[in-house]
């Protein structure tokens, strides 16, 4: 099926950082939505990329290789499983060389009312978008240190920011994740190791296309976004270059919010 224009927009403001060829990066969730922009971007930079997701990625690591010349190395994992997590980035370090670069962008939005959750949604929530990034971080640095360095990317969300209803497990989170960001970046700064966010806006996957993003709540977003025009996966890719690469060196601890102004209007 063709994607909508919107999903399917290039772009082309990444930029080249040379510094980010031969790297190796891990990417939680590198096959779909914007994990997979992620995992074209970095291998367009010549970095060695290793990505998990539970779902096959065959097609698309085909694709990348026809594009550039080299596919990523695709683990099929579930993250919430940290044994198997943890398995998937030693044998990225067996095959492609210690982890310098960890994405952390594997996570599940489902909508949910408060009054529905019980404890096993909440604990399954936590586990995808909350412990997995932490014993991800957990596992790279292990890798990181002895290395001299690397750099962790977490991906959050504005969602929490604007204080946005229907699913309060999922906000709860991705606060966390930034001050677990924060925390990472103070405990190992002095090992060379930086920790950043990014939180998008609404961004238009396939995904939210088919679950529950519709015209009508999609015009709705623009009209409180600075810049009235939808954000697509290609649009987090620069950020995420800039910040796992030398240009960021002296920034840690920080939060890059990508949302077209959403939060800037208030």
């Amino acid at each position: 099926m063709t994607p909508p224009s919107d999903i399917a927009r290039q772009s082309s403001a990444c930029g080249q950082y040379s510094d980010l060829a031969g790297k190796t990066v891990f990417v939680t969730g590198g096959g779909s939505g914007i994990g997979a922009a992620v995992t074209r971007g970095f291998v367009a930079q010549g970095a060695r990329v290793a990505f998990v997701q539970r779902s096959d990625a065959t097609a698309f690591c085909d694709d990348i290789r026809d594009q550039f010349g080299a596919a990523p190395l695709f683990l099929p994992c579930d993250i919430t499983d940290t044994r198997a997590l943890k398995a998937a980035m030693k044998q990225t370090a067996e095959q492609l060389g210690p982890i310098d670069i960890l994405v952390n962008n594997a996570a599940n939005d489902q909508r949910h009312r408060t009054e529905e959750v019980d404890e096993a949604f909440w604990d399954w929530s936590m586990a995808i978008n909350l412990k997995s990034y932490f014993f991800a971080a957990q596992a790279a640095i292990a890798q990181m240190k002895p290395n001299g360095g690397g750099t962790i990317i977490n991906f959050s969300s504005v969602s929490y920011m604007a204080g946005m209803k229907g699913f309060p497990a999922y906000t709860s989170s991705n606060a966390a994740i930034v001050s677990l960001t924060q925390s990472l970046a103070r405990e190992f700064g002095r090992d060379g190791i930086r920790a950043n966010a990014v939180a998008p806006g609404m961004v238009v996957t396939p995904r939210q296309m088919e679950l529950w993003l519709t015209e009508e709540s999609k015009s709705k977003q623009l009209e409180n976004q600075c810049l009235p025009e939808a954000l697509v996966p290609d649009d987090i890719v620069g950020s995420v270059l800039f910040l796992a690469s030398g240009a960021s060196r002296m920034m840690t601890g920080q939060t890059l919010i990508v949302d077209g102004g959403f939060i800037a209007r208030g």
